[in-house]
């Protein structure tokens, strides 16, 4: 069969959906009944194909949808143990769908459909908790981390998840090529524009594509602001504002 191009979806926030060349579905942040995107609810209803969840965090906006995607499709946890301790005992998540098989922590490389995805857990300067409701003692969802997902005759992405700008994003450089960046952008709870143009800058993508902004009021970072930041340093990516529900082929 022959392998088709990597496919790339954007449900606004944080929520990304990958399929690989072989058809093969991971979500990322799987947030889709976010504000900003009006058909959250039959984007997550039409989810029937599900291999991989990958969660950066804890919080509720990354957390997201994944166990009811998870219940629904069958699909596993990829995150760090303590995460997905964190999910199991917290909100339900299917104990035999979050095992050591795809779990793993910071610094390790997590090998997945028969090596189509290697996904490396890597740093990112943020929190980490799990709540069942807002009412509920928050638990603590281990550290917060960032992604590396190098797809066989595809892309090599790195999420960042939540984070500020930290120097050691340069050694990511160093042992990943990065053809796609998701990076946040929005300001408040992470960098802002003008330390996200500085993260590309050490990180060197082919191509980036801001996320994690406008979703609420506070989240001020804009893609214009963006834009501008990176063309004061020079950098070499590709900017690529996706628009929420849009798919792109790499």
């Amino acid at each position: 069969m022959k392998d088709m191009a990597t496919q790339i979806t954007w449900y606004g926030q944080s929520s990304f959906k990958i399929v690989t060349p072989r058809g093969n579905v991971l979500m990322i942040d799987p947030w889709l009944t976010n504000p900003k995107n009006p058909n959250g609810k039959n984007d997550l209803e039409n989810l029937k194909h599900v291999d991989f969840i990958l969660l950066t965090h804890g919080h509720a906006d990354h957390v997201g949808n994944a166990v009811e995607i998870a219940k629904q499709t069958g699909a596993k946890l990829v995150t760090n143990l303590d995460l997905s301790t964190a999910m199991i005992s917290v909100l339900g998540f299917p104990e035999n769908q979050a095992t050591a098989e795809t779990n793993g922590h910071i610094g390790g490389t997590i090998s997945l459909l028969n090596g189509e995805v290697k996904v490396t857990i890597v740093p990112a300067q943020h929190g980490s908790f799990i709540q069942k409701d807002e009412r509920s003692t928050p638990v603590f969802g281990g550290p917060a981390t960032g992604l590396v997902a190098e797809i066989k005759n595809g892309p090599t992405i790195y999420h960042t998840g939540d984070t500020d700008l930290f120097s050691d994003m340069k050694l990511i450089a160093e042992y990943h090529r990065i053809d796609l960046m998701l990076c946040c952008i929005g300001d408040h709870f992470t960098m802002g524009p003008k330390g996200a143009a500085h993260a590309v800058e050490l990180v060197n993508p082919g191509t980036v594509v801001p996320m994690h902004y406008a979703t609420f009021p506070v989240l001020t970072g804009t893609p214009e602001v963006f834009q501008r930041e990176l063309k004061t340093r020079g950098t070499n990516a590709k900017l690529l504002v996706m628009q929420i529900g849009e798919t792109i082929s790499l």
